[in-house]
């Protein structure tokens, strides 16, 4: 077998359907395209979603509430859990730095502190967010708060 023997299957190729070209083709008049209405027509395109005339999806939804285009995402922290994380990883300072080290958050994560439970230990904390009764919390263990 060369390249220039090549040829396609037996019956795999047709000839080209050629349209509009007289009523005695069998194809002329309207050229296969039926009568009137957009896509008889040339250069018609429809649109994304178009639903032929029904109420399209997007005006048949209801529209309730705001979805923002830049979000912020926090990884959040109780104060219960403060206690454990220091122990186990030993912190000194519970901040972005040694929780990413520690493959608790991601490099880019941003982190806020929230009030529920106890705090018995003297923690350092360096965090992007707090809430108001995490941080009387920490500061009555004895601890400082510092918003990054």
């Amino acid at each position: 077998m060369n390249l220039h023997t090549l040829q396609p299957a037996q019956g795999s190729v047709h000839k080209e359907k050629r349209l509009g070209r007289g009523e005695a083709s069998g194809k002329g008049g309207t050229a296969t395209k039926g009568n009137k209405g957009g896509q008889s027509r040339a250069g018609y395109s429809s649109k994304r979603g178009h639903e032929g005339g029904q109420m399209p999806i997007q005006r048949r939804m209801p529209k309730r509430g705001f979805k923002s285009l830049d979000p912020t995402t926090y990884v959040v922290f109780n104060i219960g859990q403060l206690d454990t994380l220091v122990e186990k990883y030993g912190l000194q300072d519970f901040s972005l730095e040694n929780l990413y080290m520690n493959g608790l958050i991601s490099r880019t994560a941003k982190v806020k502190v929230l009030g529920q439970g106890e705090l018995k230990a003297k923690v350092t904390v360096r965090v992007n967010a707090i809430s108001e009764k995490a941080k009387q919390l920490i500061e009555a263990a004895g601890g400082s708060v510092e918003l990054v």
